[in-house]
């Protein structure tokens, strides 16, 4: 479990630093490289955290919608963290 949370927080923080840093470069600054790397990154970390959700849902006989909110969850900035703190603990 210890693991799911920290590529949680791992992949919430690419997200972030793509939405926040590389995004802006791109788009304002007209400097699209970052986004190339943040983006390739983030879609690896997205992947892990998704695959490390199914995981723990079989392993710790998560319900259904425990899943789900871990899946939504990837898909809002700040979203694994809440996730972790509310539905996980801890």
């Amino acid at each position: 479990m210890n693991t799911f949370k920290w590529i949680g927080r791992i992949e919430g923080f690419s997200f972030l630093f793509l939405l926040l840093v590389a995004m802006p470069l791109k788009y304002i600054w007209e400097e699209p490289l970052m986004v190339k790397y943040a983006g390739w990154a983030h879609g690896v970390f997205f992947m892990g955290y998704l695959g490390a959700a199914l995981y723990v849902f079989f392993a710790y006989k998560w319900k259904f919608t425990k899943l789900l909110l871990a899946a939504i969850a990837s898909f809002i900035p700040l979203g694994p963290w809440l996730f972790e703190k509310k539905l996980i603990g801890k």
